[in-house]
């Protein structure tokens, strides 16, 4: 009889006595340190933290309604996928810190990779996601927090108003001040949440253990339905119901530029994986299990599984919980979207929306973050039921662009590159063809929100073009590299009757020795930057349209009219990595295989071990 309270007033003391130790030490939350003001690990967690423990109120519910009782399951097994999947998102941080691309997330990555058009699309589908987060989850906080009471529409309005100009200008006061209110909450809502799922096991029944059998029975006969095919699309739509509940995960990345290092996004998503990846499925089955009549509870089902449990105060302090965790969404919303329109921003040159005030906060950003967000609020009139299609639309493409872009940046880099971590490329494609497949099952399920996303995106791409045209950043790149000209004019030079080409990759490095008929020649694409001119005789040609194959032919073209006369040698440096590393390095092989058919009076030589002797100086630099 006296197990249930004793058992929670020992859980609770316990997590105070947490929060105590850890708020003791100095730099917890936030440090200062060369000029500004750093977060740690746990700071960016619990902003994340607080966005997808929004998920908790409505996704078991809505997960429900589409697949029944398997929903018990797949909630469960897509916190699994999800998380694990954050692994890649730790790999993506430690690949844009060594480009020194650090903060924008899944738009600094897409860059990097894929182009500006493609980065403008994960700019749209990114950005829909925190204007629909900070719109739905301020209308759900105030009608969470007033449905005690009964006030008029534009009451409700108004509070949703106020309430986006308070989280405003909470980021206006500063990330410092910011990291410490939501982590304030985030005690609270811990102490709430342990109280919730005690109790809820302390409840379990032979009804609630029936529910949990039926729905692994169920599960199992949904996956069965005949062909692989039908296999794969029920278990495909089933992620796709169930994937919102995770929703707000990618917010770690797209703030990296808050902390000093990778490490510290890895421990953050550490920390996710073990608090909201087992919360949310945990509670989830509590509540689905439950004997509830779901169809008079689906917009307050867990407030009621709450109050059953523990009585009215309990499912009050939820209700007021619901809209706390909701607010600090708009809040995570806020966070999030000034970090990725600043990198935007800081890569085209609009300097002037990205001042900060003496706190470093990027006030500019957040009141016209809040002006937009009230504009959206009062066209709609806080009924957004066609912009949420949208959502779950912008998530997985965010997903889908990060997951591809890890894998082509894989095939062409291979992992030598980066050493402290890389996950197995093999899962990462298999990610990928899930999400992309959750992407095509929602967007043909819900074709409103299909073409208003596509029509955002379609309006970002033109308006990022016609930026891109005129201020991109890779114009002042191409213009400090060198041109073919300034190759043939150094060559001309020398009176010897050979020349020698060494082409290097642009992460090689070494010292050449300044002969003047040979040129070391290096192309490079124009989004990573110019790399160190190494020697007089080292020439870096940019990598514009051509692919590097057609790149190099067409220099060599060059060279044969240039010095027809002369006995011209071209070293290839053979790349080190495996061939299980270095996918793409039979596709480049296929196509060197090609060369001496095109120049038969060349002379081509490929090496992978140095070669010894002064005669094989040169051919030795090509593949140091």
């Amino acid at each position: 009889m006296y197990l249930k309270p004793i058992l929670l007033i020992v859980i609770n003391l316990a997590l105070v006595g947490v929060f105590v130790v850890l708020l003791r030490k100095p730099g917890r939350l936030s440090y200062y340190q060369n000029g500004r003001w750093w977060l740690t690990w746990l700071s960016v967690a619990v902003i994340t933290l607080m966005d997808e423990l929004t998920s908790v109120f409505y996704a078991p519910a809505e997960a429900y309604r589409f697949i029944g009782l398997s929903a018990i399951v797949f909630i469960a097994f897509t916190a699994v996928f999800v998380h694990y999947m954050t692994t890649r998102l730790v790999e993506i941080a430690e690949i844009l810190e060594h480009h020194n691309l650090i903060g924008g997330g899944v738009y600094s990555f897409s860059y990097l990779v894929l182009g500006p058009l493609v980065s403008f699309v994960a700019v749209a589908s990114i950005m829909v996601d925190y204007i629909l987060t900070a719109c739905i989850s301020a209308v759900s906080a105030v009608l969470n927090a007033t449905s005690f009471f009964h006030l008029p529409h534009h009451v409700i309005i108004t509070l949703v108003l106020i309430t986006i100009w308070a989280i405003a200008g909470l980021n206006i006061l500063g990330i410092k001040e910011n990291a410490r209110v939501t982590f304030t909450i985030f005690i609270a809502a811990a102490l709430i949440f342990a109280t919730l799922i005690i109790s809820g096991i302390l409840a379990l029944d032979s009804f609630s253990i029936g529910r949990l059998k039926e729905a692994a029975s169920k599960t199992a006969s949904d996956l069965h339905p005949g062909s692989f095919f039908e296999t794969y699309h029920i278990f495909i739509a089933h992620i796709a119901f169930c994937i919102l509940a995770y929703s707000g995960v990618e917010s770690v990345l797209q703030t990296a530029g808050l902390v000093r290092s990778w490490k510290e996004i890895k421990k953050a998503y550490i920390f996710l994986a073990c608090t909201v990846g087992l919360v949310t499925p945990l509670i989830a089955a509590l509540a689905l299990s439950a004997n509830i009549d779901f169809h008079l509870h689906e917009g307050d089902l867990i407030t009621h599984y709450a109050t059953i449990l523990n009585g009215l105060p309990f499912g009050v302090m939820v209700a007021i919980l619901a809209s706390f965790t909701l607010i600090m969404a708009v809040n995570t919303a806020f966070v999030a979207s000034s970090e990725l329109i600043e990198r935007v921003a800081h890569r085209y040159g609009f300097h002037w929306i990205i001042v900060t005030n003496r706190r470093q906060s990027l006030y500019r950003i957040h009141l016209a973050n809040a002006a937009f967000f009230s504009i959206i609020i009062v066209i709609t009139s806080g009924r957004q039921e066609t912009l949420a299609d949208m959502y779950a639309l912008g998530l997985l493409a965010s997903f889908c662009i990060n997951m591809g872009a890890l894998i082509i940046y894989r095939y062409y880099m291979g992992t030598k590159e980066l050493i402290h971590f890389h996950t197995s490329r093999l899962v990462t494609l298999i990610m990928w063809i899930i999400f992309v497949s959750c992407f095509i099952f929602l967007a043909i399920m819900k074709p409103h929100g299909t073409l208003l996303w596509g029509v955002v995106t379609g309006l970002v791409l033109v308006a990022g073009f016609l930026v891109a045209q005129k201020r991109a950043p890779e114009i002042k790149e191409i213009g400090k590299g060198d041109n073919e000209m300034e190759l043939i004019l150094y060559l001309a030079e020398s009176s010897a009757p050979d020349i020698h080409l060494v082409f290097k990759r642009s992460q090689e490095t070494g010292e050449e020795p300044p002969e003047d008929n040979v040129a070391y020649i290096t192309f490079y694409s124009p989004r990573a930057g110019i790399p160190t001119k190494l020697a007089p005789n080292h020439f870096r040609l940019p990598l514009l349209q051509l692919s590097l194959y057609h790149r190099l032919v067409a220099l060599l073209r060059v060279v044969e009219y240039e010095f027809g006369d002369r006995q011209v040698n071209v070293h290839l440096g053979w790349p080190l990595s495996s061939w299980l590393d270095r996918l793409s390095i039979g596709v480049m092989i296929f196509n060197m295989m090609r060369l001496p058919r095109l120049f038969p009076h060349f002379r081509f030589i490929m090496s992978y071990t140095e070669p010894t002797g002064a005669a094989t100086r040169v051919q030795a630099a090509a593949v140091k």
